[in-house]
C-alpha cells in the first residue's frame, strides 16, 4: 500500500508559501516540510514517515532543552540547577552531533532553530528571575523530558529503521537521567 502524503505536503506548502521570508518560517515546520516533500517523492511506508518525524521532534526538543541550559548557566540562582543546566548542555550537544550524523546519513533535513512555541517558551523562561526562573527552568526540562522519553522508548521497538531504533534506544538512559535531575532539585527548590 502506497500511503500519499500530497494533502500533508499541499497544506504544509501552503501554509508556508503565507510566509514572505526565509527568517518569518518555523525551522522545525520547514524541516518536517522539506522530509515530507522527499517521502512524498519516494515510495515509503507510514513508518519510515514516523522515523523521519521522530528524527525532527528529537532534534527540536534537543535544542530546546540546549537553549534554555545555556540561559539557565546565566540566570539559575541555585548552583545545582546551573550544575545541571551546564550536564544538560554537554550531553545534549553530543546528542544532537549524533542526530546532525544520523540525519544526514538518512537524507532527512533537521531544523535549524527553535520552532515557534518553544522559542516562546525559552523567551517566557527569559523574563523570569530568582527562584521563580530556577522553578519553571525545572519544570519545562521535565515537560520536554517526559515527552522525549516516551518518543525515544517507543521509537527504541518501534522504529522501521534500525540507525534509528539504535539511536533511540542508546539516547534512553541520558533522557532519564535528566528527568530524574530535574525532578529531584524540583523538590529541593524552595516553593
Amino acid at each position: 500500500m502506497r500511503f500519499s502524503f500530497a494533502p500533508c505536503a499541499a497544506a504544509a506548502l501552503l501554509a508556508l508559501s503565507a510566509c514572505n521570508t526565509e527568517s518569518t518560517k518555523d525551522p522545525v515546520a520547514e524541516a518536517i516540510f522539506q522530509n515530507e516533500k522527499s517521502i512524498g517523492d519516494a515510495n515509503v511506508t507510514e513508518r519510515q514517515k514516523q522515523d523521519a518525524e521522530f528524527v525532527v521532534t528529537a532534534a527540536s526538543r534537543s535544542m530546546l532543552d540546549m537553549e534554555i541550559s545555556q540561559i539557565a548557566q546565566r540566570k539559575a540562582t541555585s548552583p545545582d540547577v546551573k550544575y545541571l543546566a551546564q550536564m544538560i548542555t554537554g550531553q545534549h550537544g553530543t546528542m544532537q552531533a549524533a542526530l546532525t550524523q544520523l540525519a544526514t546519513k538518512k537524507g532527512l533535513v533537521l531544523p535549524k532553530g527553535l520552532g515557534a512555541d518553544q522559542a516562546k517558551q525559552a523567551g517566557e523562561l527569559t523574563a523570569l528571575n530568582g527562584p521563580a526562573f530556577d522553578r519553571r527552568y525545572l519544570e519545562l526540562l521535565e515537560e520536554v523530558h517526559k515527552a522525549s522519553i516516551d518518543d525515544f522508548d517507543d521509537m527504541s521497538d518501534d522504529a522501521y529503521d534500525g540507525d534509528i531504533r539504535t539511536f533511540a534506544a542508546s539516547q534512553l538512559s541520558t533522557l532519564k537521567t535528566h528527568r530524574d535531575a530535574a525532578d529531584k532539585l524540583a523538590d529541593q527548590l524552595p516553593k
